[in-house]
């Protein structure tokens, strides 16, 4: 290799290093006003259910109609992501930021089941991409778009090592994007520090669990992971099985769909628990921890989150995934003997990693959020949970590496 290729590549990863640096900082100060401001609907929903659920119908319209005027394919919002990402597009419209942002915020103020990582994720994917297009270097629009897949991740959770593993594996099953290493290692860990530094509060459950993998401990593991592989899988099937049906059945009518899947869901949420499987659900992870779920919450979060999702309102999957996840865990810890906060991370974490089929980014969300000491426990349910959910993904568009 030639002196000046070689001064050539070193330039080239410089100018990559740096965008990632203010793709960190500027997707992170993006997902903490988007967080905050999403946090303070949330909260003024808990405390008023009534005031705000029965009008679920009529926000829908508000959302169809933001989609409407935005025109184009904005809709698809993370499908362009990883048309993009695997270079079937050469551009992501600039304008679904502020309509996934908005639309967000008034879908969960309004009581539907949905997450924020689905805004974050496409939110970093489209300023790397957009930054990236400005580069004359090989690739960089990829690199960068993944770059901003792990900042928009790292700035909402502050799981940097988790982030860094999602957007390394999330765009093909099976296969690491290694060619955007390093870019995707600063713009997780400088997002993720510039969110916290802007105060935007982060999960964190420490587990003072210490426990020894045996064969006995290592068969309650496997089985737990089938059962959690299971879910995952049927839960990204049925979101996107469900998807399909009311496109078809509603075509070209976004209106009618949202407005009649409102009243449906509003209905829902109202009858059973006064909006308790409404907008992200962190208050029934903290119920599981404490041992205060019901059996069935689960299942009624998944039904929810389903019929949100697939009427048209917006939000991500993955916070739904480990709400999911963990009260599964906390259904069936009863019967495991096993630590019953323990079976709820395990759930927490699997189900998410079963759900968006991946396998590396899940193992590190449970090692930053509950404790590394776990992390060979966490391994054995990621491993075995992505074996089980059948290659099924909430992205539709993830494609699959074939051996």
């Amino acid at each position: 290799m030639s002196t000046k290729t070689i001064c050539r590549n070193i330039r080239n990863t410089v100018a990559l290093c740096v965008a990632a640096l203010i793709i960190g900082v500027i997707v992170a100060a993006l997902d903490v006003v988007f967080g905050k401001v999403l946090f303070a609907l949330n909260d003024i929903r808990i405390a008023n259910p009534w005031y705000f659920i029965p009008f679920l119908p009529l926000s829908g319209l508000v959302v169809a109609y933001i989609y409407n005027i935005c025109s184009g394919e904005c809709y698809r919002g993370m499908a362009l992501v990883f048309e993009a990402g695997h270079n079937e597009r050469k551009s992501i419209p600039l304008r679904i930021i502020p309509a996934a942002i908005v639309s967000t915020w008034i879908t969960q103020l309004f009581g539907g089941s949905s997450g924020r990582e689905g805004v974050g994720v496409q939110i970093g994917a489209i300023v790397g991409h957009r930054i990236g297009r400005l580069f004359h270097i090989e690739n960089a629009p990829k690199i960068l778009l993944l770059t901003g897949i792990a900042a928009g991740f790292a700035g909402l959770f502050q799981t940097p090592i988790a982030a860094f593993f999602f957007a390394l594996e999330v765009l093909t099953a099976g296969r690491l994007e290694y060619e955007a290493l390093i870019p995707i290692f600063i713009g997780s860990f400088s997002a993720s520090y510039v969110s916290h530094l802007l105060g935007l509060p982060a999960f964190k459950y420490a587990l003072e669990v210490h426990t020894h993998v045996t064969w006995s401990l290592s068969v309650k593991l496997v089985i737990l992971a089938i059962i959690f592989g299971l879910t995952g899988g049927l839960f990204a099937y049925a979101l996107n099985g469900f998807r399909d049906i009311l496109r078809q059945k509603f075509l070209n009518k976004p209106f009618l769909k949202i407005f009649l899947g409102g009243i449906l869901i509003s209905i829902l949420l109202l009858i059973f628990g006064a909006g308790r499987y409404a907008g992200l659900g962190e208050p029934l992870v903290a119920q599981a921890f404490a041992g205060k779920s019901l059996w069935y919450d689960f299942a009624f979060k998944m039904i929810i989150t389903i019929l949100t999702l697939a009427c048209g309102f917006r939000g991500g999957e993955v916070m739904p995934l480990f709400v999911i996840g963990a009260t599964l865990g906390a259904a069936i810890a009863p019967i495991t003997g096993l630590n019953p906060a323990l079976v709820v991370a395990l759930g927490f974490v699997a189900v998410f990693g079963a759900g968006t089929n991946t396998m590396l980014a899940p193992l590190f969300v449970g090692a930053e959020l509950f404790g590394y000491q776990l992390l060979p426990l966490f391994f054995i349910v990621c491993v075995v949970g992505y074996f089980f959910n059948g290659n099924k993904s909430i992205y539709a568009a993830q494609k699959q590496e074939m051996v």
